[in-house]
C-alpha cells in the first residue's frame, strides 16, 4: 500500500519533516521532526512541531512512530515533545550507540548518561520490519554520513535522510566522526538498486540557485542525474570527489547544540542545581 506523505519544511535549517499515513487507516508515523532553536538567545520553540500536531489532531490520526533517520547536526529533534503531545514510539538505528560513545566523550556528559541507546524506544537493526497501521515498513542501515544512518522503506517509497539529496545537490558530507565516503557510496548504491519508479523523499533541500523547494525524486532520476553518484560514477571517483569537497565545507551552524540534544533522543540536558539547563561549547575541538 502506497503511503500518503505530507511534508513540513523549515527554511532556517532547510529541513523537510514528514507525516506518513497508512491509506487504509488513521495510523501514521512522523519522520525527522524539528524543535526550533535560537542560537543567540538559547531558547527553543515548537512552531514547526505544532504544525504536525495540528494535522494529527485535525485528522484524528494515531501516531505509532516518530522515526529519526540519524542524529542530525543541523537541527534539534522535537521527538519527545511530539511523543508527549500525540504519542508514538521514538525509533532510530541501533548504531546510535557508536555516535553516543563518540560525543559523550567530547561533551563530557554527566555520569548518568548511558551510551546504550536506552533514551530511544526502538533501536532498529538492518532490514528489520515493523508496521504503521496495515503498512509494512522496513528499516535499512545506510551508514557513511554517520554510523547510525537509516532509511525507511514503505511499499514503493523510501525516506532516505541525509544519505542522498535532490539530484542537483548530490550526497551528504562524510567528515563527521564515524563518517566514511566509501561506506556512503555503498549505502547509496544499495538504495539506487531499488526499482526505478521507487519514490525517494529527502531530509534537506538547499534549493541551489534559488530554485523552488523540491523534496521528492525517484531512483530513476537519481541514477540518471545525481551530480555526485549518477550511473557511471565509480566508487573511487566518488570517494575522491567527496573527500575533497568535504575539506571545503564549514561545520553546520547548529552542530554543537544539535548533537548534544539529539543523542538524548531530543531530550534537553538535565537541570543543574541552580535550576538551569546548559549546552556545552567545546573550545578548539572541531
Amino acid at each position: 500500500m502506497r503511503p500518503k506523505v505530507f511534508h513540513f519544511f523549515d527554511p532556517e535549517t532547510f529541513t523537510v519533516s514528514y507525516l506518513v499515513k497508512d491509506p487504509s487507516s488513521n495510523n501514521c508515523a512522523i519522520i525527522d521532526p524539528i524543535l526550533n532553536y535560537d542560537a543567540v538567545t538559547g531558547r527553543t520553540t515548537t512552531q514547526s512541531a505544532d504544525q504536525i500536531i495540528e494535522m494529527v489532531q485535525t485528522n484524528n490520526l494515531l501516531v505509532e512512530w516518530i522515526l529519526e533517520t540519524h542524529i542530525h547536526a543541523d537541527h534539534l529533534s522535537a521527538a519527545p515533545y511530539l511523543s508527549k503531545k500525540v504519542g508514538g514510539k521514538i525509533g532510530i538505528g541501533k548504531y546510535i550507540t557508536d555516535v553516543q560513545t563518540i560525543f559523550s566523550e567530547l561533551f563530557n556528559t554527566e555520569p548518568e548518561f548511558r551510551c546504550d541507546g536506552s533514551q530511544f524506544d526502538q533501536l532498529f537493526t538492518d532490514d528489520e520490519h515493523f508496521t504503521i497501521g496495515k503498512m509494512r515498513a522496513r528499516a535499512l542501515h545506510t551508514p557513511g554520513h554517520t554510523p547510525a544512518c537509516m532509511a525507511y522503506c514503505l511499499d514503493d517509497t523510501l525516506f532516505v535522510g541525509d544519505t542522498l539529496f535532490m539530484p542537483d545537490s548530490g550526497t551528504a558530507r562524510c567528515d563527521f566522526p564515524g563518517g566514511n565516503a566509501r561506506t556512503l557510496y555503498r549505502s547509496v548504491r544499495r538504495l539506487l538498486a531499488f526499482p526505478p519508479k521507487t519514490r525517494m523523499f529527502i531530509c534537506h533541500d538547499y534549493r541551489p540557485e534559488g530554485r523552488e523547494l523540491n523534496y521528492e525524486t525517484t531512483v530513476a532520476q537519481q541514477n540518471a542525474t545525481n551530480t555526485h553518484v549518477h550511473d557511471g560514477i565509480s566508487e573511487d571517483e566518488f570517494v575522491l570527489m567527496r573527500e575533497a569537497k568535504d575539506k571545503t565545507l564549514e561545520m553546520p551552524r547548529l552542530i554543537l547544540p544539535s548533537i548534544q540534544v539529539n543523542m538524548r533522543a531530543g531530550a534537553l540536558p538535565p537541570v543543574e542545581d541552580n535550576g538551569m539547563r546548559y549546552l556545552k561549547i567545546p573550545l578548539n575541538s572541531i
